[in-house]
């Protein structure tokens, strides 16, 4: 046999490489469509949360706002930014003390406002659980502040951060962020062709951000802990980055057309390769699942895949009145779902392993 004919036989019966045992996760940055926000004026509320610096530096160094308004009641954060971003450098910042349970005060705050980032919530599910009507007042009885607010002052457009625990929630806080999200769904019914546009974020958990897992897990080894807490071995987390979230948010404000639910395709992983990164060497204790605690979550239920469509690097869910703005994202590329099509962190494709994860923690530490 000559050697092409060689060459070619190996070609043709080589074996395929093994497939990999975690597919490669694409983490995607979410910074398109782009968002321009020179000479606009916008206000966070929650703003001096994790998510608000985090947004705060990115407008910062991609745009010259005509006006960044921090509202927020926690005055200590608020004096501490400003040491951090002084106005006398940063002229076009305000920082406004207000509670999103004051509708009069975020009737002021919106005076002249083009775009609204809704952060602010109470968060932490066992707080929720013990104080539910101030998660309630707070949660829910602040969506509907912001809606009529925004409404009044003519807001061009209004875009409220949710949580993969608002899809069958099992906990107040959840609950509370899916009636949030309803709310702000519904009232592109009150605004009108021409008027407010308000649409959802939904994403997981936020990789380092203040109260999460990893910061936990950190705090527990520096201070010579012998174990590591885990609820159960089996539990799954969707997992996202401080600058993708901020991305998506402000990507999200630029193609909504009113009504969406934006959901990002984000990785996963299980609890436990999460707290053999930050130590392998710890043991692990199994803690139980505390109360309103799942074991996976979901982002996208599967009732909801009638009205949910896949584009490239997020899922859509699309309300239900909205025939339009289906049309509309079916034109630009986007795919309708199948039936019965659910994102939940136990079965989504994009599970990280530990290699993965040391990936993830480089890209929120950098």
């Amino acid at each position: 046999m000559s050697k092409p004919a060689v060459a070619l036989a190996r070609t043709q019966f080589a074996p395929e490489p093994p497939a990999p045992l975690h597919p490669v996760p694409q983490f995607r940055d979410f910074s398109q469509p782009w968002l321009d926000l020179n000479d606009k004026s916008v206000l966070v509320t929650g703003g001096t949360g994790s998510f608000g610096k985090h947004f705060l530096k990115t407008v910062i160094a991609r745009y010259k706002p005509r006006r960044v308004i921090v509202y927020s009641r926690d005055e200590l954060k608020q004096s501490d930014m400003q040491l951090e971003f002084p106005m006398s450098q940063y002229p076009f910042i305000r920082y406004f003390i207000g509670d999103v349970r004051d509708r009069d005060r975020l009737d002021l705050a919106l005076r002249d406002v083009d775009y609204v980032v809704h952060a602010a919530a109470l968060k932490q599910v066992p707080a929720a659980e013990y104080n539910p009507f101030e998660c309630i007042r707070t949660n829910v009885f602040g969506a509907e502040n912001i809606v009529y607010a925004a409404l009044r002052r003519n807001v061009k457009k209004v875009i409220a951060l949710s949580t993969d625990k608002a899809a069958n929630p099992v906990n107040l806080y959840g609950a509370s962020k899916l009636a949030s999200d309803k709310i702000f769904v519904a009232a592109n019914n009150l605004s009108g062709a021409d008027g407010t546009k308000f649409a959802v974020v939904r994403y997981g958990n936020v990789f380092g951000s203040r109260g999460s897992v990893v910061p936990f897990f950190r705090k527990l080894v520096e201070d010579g802990a012998d174990s590591l807490p885990i609820t159960d071995e089996r539990m799954t987390r969707f997992w996202i980055t401080l600058s993708q979230g901020v991305n998506f948010v402000l990507s999200s404000m630029e193609m909504m057309r009113g009504g969406e639910i934006y959901v990002p395709k984000i990785a996963s992983t299980t609890v436990t390769d999460l707290a053999k990164l930050i130590s392998p060497k710890l043991p692990h204790k199994i803690v139980g699942i505390r109360p309103g605690e799942k074991l996976h979550e979901t982002m996208i239920p599967a009732d909801d895949s009638h009205w949910t469509v896949d584009m490239q690097d997020r899922y859509v869910i699309l309300a239900s009145f909205a025939t339009a703005a289906r049309e509309a994202y079916l034109a630009r590329g986007a795919v309708p779902v199948p039936e019965g099509f659910s994102y939940s962190s136990d079965s989504n494709p994009e599970a990280l392993d530990v290699r993965g994860l040391q990936t993830l923690l480089q890209m929120s530490y950098a």
